[in-house]
């Protein structure tokens, strides 16, 4: 249960660290959330361990906490200003990607086996697979505008407070669907038998609809510090 409990702690931690950051910053608090997860999620997506009996990559919880920052934005900014972090996301992926392949352009100092040793170390994490970085960037890009337009979608159905768990969960559940099948698709279609296929899709979305159901009470959290300004709700 070891790794079972770590994750329980990252996903508190991820949740806990967008409020702090909102109740610290504002509503650029949460717009910075966006690049931190996205930069960090594409970290740990290499590191592969077991989890509820299934094998994962680490990385599900951050990208998914996403998901709830463009949430808080659309319920309490609206539209446009959940679409504009769609966008700084987006272009966070695209600018990290480009200067860190940039970076490892350059050759380690010779005869330095630390230089050697952090410039393989390096590569392995960021070096450019172009199959699986378009895969990121559409999967990125469809899901969190599905996202923005869903939330607004439904919150235009129900347009009440009591409902703004159903809107939440509703465009948050379908949107990580429509990233894992992008997602998915693109990266290991005709890498991997269709079975293997549906194994790491299954996973990956049983992960990420797990962190899209726990995120509810954090949606109402943002919503209760719009309102009031506190960070404790009473």
């Amino acid at each position: 249960m070891h790794n079972e409990i770590l994750w329980l702690v990252m996903l508190l931690a991820n949740f806990l660290l967008i409020i702090l950051a909102y109740k610290l910053f504002g509503k650029w608090g949460l717009i910075m959330w966006i690049p931190i997860s996205v930069i960090v999620a594409n970290i740990q997506v290499i590191q592969t361990v077991e989890l509820f009996g299934l094998v994962a990559t680490l990385g599900n919880i951050v990208y998914a906490s996403s998901f709830l920052v463009t949430d808080i934005l659309s319920e309490n900014y609206g539209k446009e200003e959940a679409k504009k972090a769609v966008w700084i996301g987006f272009f966070s992926l695209i600018a990290m990607t480009l200067l860190m392949n940039l970076a490892l352009a350059f050759l380690p100092l010779a005869g330095d086996e630390f230089a050697t040793t952090a410039h393989s170390a390096t590569s392995t994490i960021f070096s450019l697979m172009p199959r699986i970085a378009v895969a990121s960037l559409a999967a990125y890009f469809l899901s969190q505008r599905h996202d923005v337009w869903a939330f607004h979608f439904w919150k235009n159905r129900f347009p009440k407070n009591s409902q703004l768990w159903l809107r939440n969960n509703l465009s948050t559940m379908v949107s990580q669907l429509i990233d894992s099948i992008v997602f998915v698709l693109i990266a290991f279609w005709g890498v991997f038998e269709t079975s293997v296929l549906a194994e790491i899709f299954i996973t990956t979305y049983l992960l990420k609809f797990v962190v899209a159901a726990a995120d509810t009470p954090f949606v109402y959290w943002g919503k209760g510090i719009f309102k009031t300004g506190k960070f404790w709700m009473e």
